[in-house]
């Protein structure tokens, strides 16, 4: 079983320490094999482009610095999905990449536009024969949530 985390919208001053947050509670988890993140949030995973975050976080200096790094360390987009009910397509090509990495659990760091992309993707997700978990890690510099 693998996870997949990824940034989105504005950065603030605790968006990469709750992406080292969620490394963190991953790696603990002897259940988990790999920790994935999405370059550039949601976008990230349409076009394929995972990192693993054990190689770009090998050791708690790697990880003291993205505690301590200004912006948004995996990248971030301002993508916002369709209607599942209406347009299908974009979440289709989600669900072909969750499965292709084994990914049973997926952590989206963001604000508003990504909590609405976290509720479309589960709601998505919930009826299609594919054990997952969608989590909102609520981001925002507006403090509107």
């Amino acid at each position: 079983m693998n996870i997949a985390v990824a940034q989105s919208g504005g950065p603030t001053c605790v968006i990469n320490a709750s992406l080292l947050g969620v490394f963190r509670e991953a790696l603990a988890d002897e259940r988990i094999q790999h920790i994935y993140g999405s370059l550039n949030g949601i976008e990230g995973i349409l076009n394929d482009r995972l990192i693993d975050l054990s190689d770009a976080l090998p050791d708690e200096h790697h990880c003291a610095l993205l505690r301590q790094t200004p912006g948004a360390a995996l990248g971030s987009c301002r993508k916002k999905l369709p209607d599942p009910d209406k347009d299908t397509e974009v979440f289709e090509q989600l669900l072909s990449i969750f499965k292709k990495y084994d990914i049973r659990y997926f952590f989206y760091i963001g604000g508003n536009d990504s909590m609405d992309t976290v509720a479309k993707l589960s709601a998505y997700t919930k009826g299609h024969d594919y054990e997952m978990r969608i989590i909102g890690v609520p981001k925002t510099i507006d403090n509107d949530l």
